[in-house]
């Protein structure tokens, strides 16, 4: 039996067509007005996963080719 993506997982993480993993940036969803036009700009900016969280997602999405 095949091993079943692990459905939050795959709503957070993004997997290029090189194989990076890729993350959003977090703050960037309401109480916007408070925070600098510098901050909303790099937020906007998807983020790449670390290399030592990615075995962790390997096993998360067994689909995607990490």
């Amino acid at each position: 039996m095949s091993q079943k993506t692990r459905k939050a997982m795959a709503k957070r993480f993004k997997v290029t067509g090189t194989g990076k993993v890729m993350r959003r940036k977090p703050n960037h969803r309401h109480l916007l007005r408070n925070k600098s036009t510098k901050q909303k700009r790099a937020a906007r900016q998807d983020q790449l996963v670390p290399s030592g969280y990615v075995k962790q997602l390997r096993v998360g999405l067994p689909h995607h080719d990490i």
